[in-house]
Parts: structure tokens; C-alpha cells; sequence
């Protein structure tokens, strides 16, 4: 009995030693009730929770389903501010600093409240933003979700400095200088932004679609707020500033129903007139029946330039695709149609080469 009562005796020791003007009984306490408020989340989640879940399910509408979905975790999480504000109370801290822990903590959970709120109608951005055309769709319900949790962001960041005592139009005035060293640097972010809103709108290229941009070719992932990602045909991503974008040409690949060809062949010189002007007659002929080759664009057929080394005939004709690889089979078709063309007339195809006419060998080389 004596040891017990030792035992007894160093606990209560060892719990009224103060740490930071606290008794350590009391951060006891505290613990051992932000941990049963804890158990509370998980036992509200598995009952009311589920319970809800539930319910939802048989009404006609998915809207309280998503709402629920949302707030699920926001609305457990505030049992445990209420755990936080009642551990502090048993903590003896001062009854204002208490309310305001607990106020900063109910502002945040309403944020992230609004927050999921967003995240889980993003779908419904997307159904307004397409009342601006469908291509636009993605883009300007990207940036009215991004706008809205900026604001979310930003009113519940303003609410806790007031909290905290913090006039947040004071900091801001005395931040005048700073806020004009800000504005002038962020002048090209400024004009990053608006002309993203410039791309939206002209619609001079979107995304999905290919092209090149900057001198960067590839496909268009993103038009975002102060840039526009390619991924280039290497697949590698890059961005570029929107000014950048939209003070250069933009050469949108996309909205192409034909690609052209355009080429040159050359043939030998040995290749006779008469050889010539059958070969030209019979590729023409060839191009006007082609079942792949557009009858709506004119096709060039016709002997050119005497080249260095060959007789060089211009090509060219459009296709009736845009798709690069029906586009490259019917070019492929086509080149071996004409080679065909050329063997049946006897003449060939033409490669670099040099031919050097010596007028007079040395003395010292002549034949004896």
C-alpha cells in the first residue's frame, strides 16, 4: 500500500508540473478530449453519414446526392473544431483566443464547404460556358472554375485576417508602394490574362486541335489564363505567354480539309521530247482519275526548269484528306503510280552528278 501511495503521489506530481503557465493534467485532458471528439467524426460519419447517403439516393434528383458528396468530410471536420474549441476551454486558455481558434476554424471549414461546392458542379460550368459555342466549352469552364475558387480562396483568407484583427484595407494601403512595384511587374501577367480572354473569344486555334504556334508545332492541351501547352509531336510540353500567342501567326493545321503536295520530279536528260510529253500527259491523267485526289483544287502537272542534273517537272495537287496518315498513303500511291508512268516510257529518274569535258591533256599526260 505504501509503494501505491508512492506511486500515487509521483503522478500527481508529475501532473501538476506546468508547461508554458499550463498544468500538465490539464493538456491530459485536453488530449483526451479532442481524441474522443475524433472517435465522434468517425462514429458521425459511419452512422449520419451513411444514414444521409441513403435517403439521397431515393429522391429524383442527383443534386443532394453531389451536395452530400461535397460537404461529406467539411461537416464531419466540424465536430472536430468543436472537440479543438471545448480541448482549448479545458486548456484554461484565455476565452478570446479560444473563440477566435474556433471562428478561424468555422471560416475555414465554410471555405472548404464552398470549395468542394465548386469542384463538385464543375460539370454545370461546363454546361453555361457551352452557351458560348461549344468550342469554347472547356476553356471558358475552366476559367470561371478556376475564378470561382480564386474567390472562395480569397474571401476566406480576408475573413480570417479580420479575425485576427487585421485590417486588411489598412495593409493594403500601406502596401501602396509595394502594390505599384507589384502592378508593374505583374504588367505582363496582365496582358498574359487578357489575352487569353482574346484566344477564347477569336477562337484562332483551341484545344485539341494542331498547329503551329510560335514557331512551335504540335497539339493545343491548354489555353489557361497566362498561358497556352503544346505538346509537341516529341511529347514534350510547352508554354508559351498568350501575348506571345496572339501577337504571332498562328497556323492552325486542324481546320484544313485538304493537305497540298507539292514537288519536284526529275528525269534524266536522255529523256526524248516525245518521252516528255507523254509522261506529262499520262501523270495528268492520272491525277484527274485518282479517286483521292480533290477535284476541287487544280492540280500543276508541267515541265519547269532544266535542273543541273535533271529535267525537272513541278507537282502538285491536294488531297481529299486532312488526316496525315491517309494523307501519306494517298501520296504514296500517287509516287508510285508515277514511277510506273516513267519506267513505261523508257526514261528514268534523274540524280546529282557532274560531267567534266577535257579539251586538252598536258604534255606530260598525252598518250605516246
Amino acid at each position: 500500500m505504501e509503494n501505491l501511495g508512492e506511486v500515487l503521489r509521483d503522478l500527481q506530481n508529475y501532473l501538476n508540473y506546468v508547461v508554458l503557465g499550463i498544468p500538465l493534467y490539464r493538456f491530459v485532458f485536453a488530449l483526451l478530449v479532442f481524441f474522443l471528439f475524433f472517435f465522434f467524426r468517425k462514429l458521425f460519419a459511419l452512422l449520419v453519414i451513411r444514414s444521409l447517403r441513403r435517403v439521397v439516393r431515393r429522391t429524383p434528383t442527383e443534386i443532394d446526392d453531389i451536395v452530400l458528396r461535397a460537404w461529406a468530410r467539411p461537416i464531419g471536420f466540424l465536430i472536430v473544431v468543436a472537440g479543438i474549441g471545448i480541448s482549448l476551454f479545458v486548456l484554461g486558455l484565455e476565452r478570446a483566443v479560444t473563440v477566435k481558434v474556433v471562428k478561424t476554424l468555422l471560416i475555414f471549414t465554410v471555405g472548404w464547404m464552398a470549395f468542394n461546392l465548386i469542384t463538385a458542379f464543375e460539370g454545370r460550368f461546363y454546361e453555361f460556358a457551352a452557351k458560348f459555342g461549344r468550342e469554347l466549352s472547356r476553356e471558358i469552364g475552366s476559367f470561371l472554375i478556376k475564378l470561382s475558387k480564386a474567390f472562395v480562396i480569397l474571401v476566406a483568407g480576408v475573413a480570417i485576417l479580420q479575425e485576427w484583427g487585421i485590417n486588411v484595407s489598412a495593409l493594403l494601403a500601406s502596401l501602396g508602394l509595394l502594390g505599384l512595384a507589384v502592378s508593374l511587374a505583374a504588367k505582363d501577367t496582365l496582358e498574359n490574362i487578357i489575352s487569353g480572354f482574346v484566344l477564347l473569344f477569336d477562337k484562332p486555334i483551341l484545344s485539341g486541335e494542331t498547329g503551329e504556334i510560335a514557331g512551335v508545332q504540335g497539339t493545343v492541351e491548354e489555353i489557361g489564363l497566362r498561358s497556352t501547352k503544346i505538346r509537341t509531336f516529341d511529347k514534350t510540353l510547352v508554354s508559351i505567354p498568350n501575348k506571345e500567342v496572339v501577337n504571332q501567326n498562328i497556323n492552325n493545321w486542324s481546320r484544313r480539309d485538304k493537305r497540298r503536295v507539292r514537288t519536284y520530279i526529275g528525269l534524266v536528260y536522255s529523256t526524248t521530247r516525245e518521252q516528255m510529253e507523254n509522261i506529262l500527259r499520262e501523270i495528268r491523267e492520272m491525277l484527274a482519275n485518282h479517286p483521292r485526289v480533290s477535284k476541287e483544287e487544280r492540280f500543276y502537272v508541267h515541265f519547269e526548269v532544266f535542273g543541273d542534273s535533271s529535267l525537272n517537272i513541278l507537282l502538285q495537287y491536294y488531297t481529299d484528306t486532312a488526316d496525315y496518315a491517309e494523307y501519306l498513303k494517298i501520296v504514296e500511291d500517287v509516287n508510285l503510280k508515277i514511277m510506273e508512268i516513267v519506267e513505261r516510257n523508257g526514261s528514268s529518274f534523274a540524280f546529282p552528278s557532274r560531267s567534266i569535258y577535257v579539251e586538252k591533256l598536258p604534255d606530260n599526260l598525252e598518250p605516246r
